[in-house]
């Protein structure tokens, strides 16, 4: 009778938690199609309003590590309910702002308190489910994400046309329905005592991510210098203290690290779904931007439908199998976008399809992969780190492609393309298809092998 109880408590997290990831996804999203608007009210550069985007993912990347490192040592229902109201906090400063300073620190103060959500959306799995029915709740957290994106663009446009873009801020308002519960089905877990919270380890990381990112957008390398010196700092700082931000020995983890690596590239290469294909539909194929967002659509609701298969094909089949599904949705998707750059609207619709649910697969998949190689006391920060390598390495990819495309293309790279319009976007999609494959190659040799050895062992 209890185990029953628990488990239907644990279903009701989840079913909540979906939902906190869906206001979060849509609100990550949400100004993007506010920006010109934005920027002739108030006289500013299309670059300068971007900032509402920018400076949120900066603090959501660092703030994601930091609020995993702080889960390690109190309870993860005390750190949900400040970062939710810090959260509601920047959104109701947002809403009454009268100048763009106004609005930017309410998106920033907003990024602050959702970053607490990824740290909880990586953290509840761990430590409220086995790893044999992991996978299937990191699906469903992959709905939530999916749900997200697909209704972030379309909520904000129906709000832009009927209301002041200013309203975009009350979206995360619905956040705080989530809180009582929380509150009821969140355990008060045993936390670590003792030692203290390394401000100068966590503070030195921010100014290399922050350099970093900064670095990459504008081109400069001074930033990129400054972020190498204070990540070295860090690297000094964390093996000189007793109580470092992240322990060493994290890194020491050999499959924690090349997991973390992997990832990071794949992530690089799966923003190309969401950043590279308005800019293919509206350069190429010369579409409006609510027919860009049509296009889009279908992608992300298969992705939203099918994200629980990927989770019960990982927890039935295993990390290694899902892998190797996503992976190869993966290649179809950017062969065939490569090959058929210039093709029909209709087809390249159905090619994101391809890409939109390998890449749900490939986030299960790596996600479920990497808590598995982590001790109890390592997860929270471990978790952390992985979340905060995903959002730069997507921050950077973005910056990258949008260099590439100005710079053009004469040459075609793939010898299977006909056509002579959207070189560079062919281009790109084709060089993603090879580090894919080889990517596939590498994972089978450093998993996939031993897996099948193991397998071949047991029986």
């Amino acid at each position: 009778m209890e185990a029953t109880k628990t488990q239907q408590n644990r279903d009701i997290l989840i079913r909540i938690l979906m939902f906190t990831l869906v206001i979060s996804s849509m609100s990550a999203l949400v100004f993007n199609i506010a920006l010109p608007q934005i920027s002739k009210e108030f006289g500013l550069s299309i670059a300068q309003v971007s900032w509402l985007s920018t400076a949120y993912g900066l603090l959501y990347a660092i703030g994601t590590v930091t609020y995993g490192k702080l889960a390690d040592r109190y309870k993860l229902k005390n750190l949900l309910t400040f970062g939710l109201l810090v959260f509601t906090a920047g959104s109701f400063f947002g809403l009454v702002s009268d100048s763009f300073a106004m609005a930017l620190f309410g998106r920033c103060l907003q990024a602050v308190g959702a970053a607490v959500i990824p740290a909880t959306a990586m953290l509840i799995p761990l430590r409220y489910f086995p790893p044999e029915s992991r996978g299937s709740v990191l699906g469903r957290t992959a709905v939530g994400l999916a749900l997200g994106g697909a209704l972030g663009p379309v909520v904000a446009a129906l709000i832009v046309s009927f209301a002041h873009w200013r309203w975009l801020f009350s979206i995360p308002l619905l956040i705080l329905l989530t809180l009582p519960f929380y509150r009821k089905y969140l355990e008060d877990e045993e936390i670590a005592s003792g030692g203290k919270f390394d401000w100068v380890g966590g503070s030195l990381l921010a100014i290399s991510v922050t350099s970093l990112l900064l670095g990459v957008t504008n081109g400069s390398w001074w930033f990129a210098l400054g972020s190498l010196v204070t990540l070295l700092l860090f690297v000094l700082r964390i093996r000189s203290v007793a109580d470092p931000f992240v322990q060493p020995k994290v890194f020491a983890n050999k499959p924690y690290t090349i997991g973390i690596l992997m990832a990071f590239l794949i992530n690089g290469m799966g923003i190309s779904l969401y950043y590279l294909s308005p800019l293919l539909l509206a350069q190429v194929q010369q579409l409006s931007t609510s027919w860009i967002g049509f296009v889009m659509v279908p992608a992300a609701i298969a992705s939203a439908l099918l994200g629980r298969v990927g989770g019960k094909l990982a927890d039935r089949r295993g990390n290694v199998f899902l892998y190797f599904v996503a992976s190869s949705l993966l290649i179809g998707c950017f062969g065939l976008l490569s090959t058929f750059t210039s093709a029909s609207v209709i087809g390249i619709a159905l090619f994101l399809i391809l890409g939109n649910v390998g890449q749900s697969f490939m986030q299960i998949s790596m996600a479920n992969s990497i808590s598995r190689t982590l001790t109890k006391e390592q997860a929270g920060v471990g978790m952390g780190i992985f979340s905060m390598l995903s959002f730069i390495s997507m921050g950077i990819a973005s910056a990258v492609y949008s260099k590439v495309i100005d710079l053009g293309a004469t040459t075609i790279w793939n010898p299977l393309n006909p056509y002579t319009s959207g070189l560079i976007y062919s281009n790109i999609y084709w060089m993603m298809t090879l580090m894919h494959v080889c990517l596939m190659v590498f994972y089978y040799f450093q998993f996939g092998k031993a897996k099948r050895q193991s397998l071949l062992a047991d029986s």
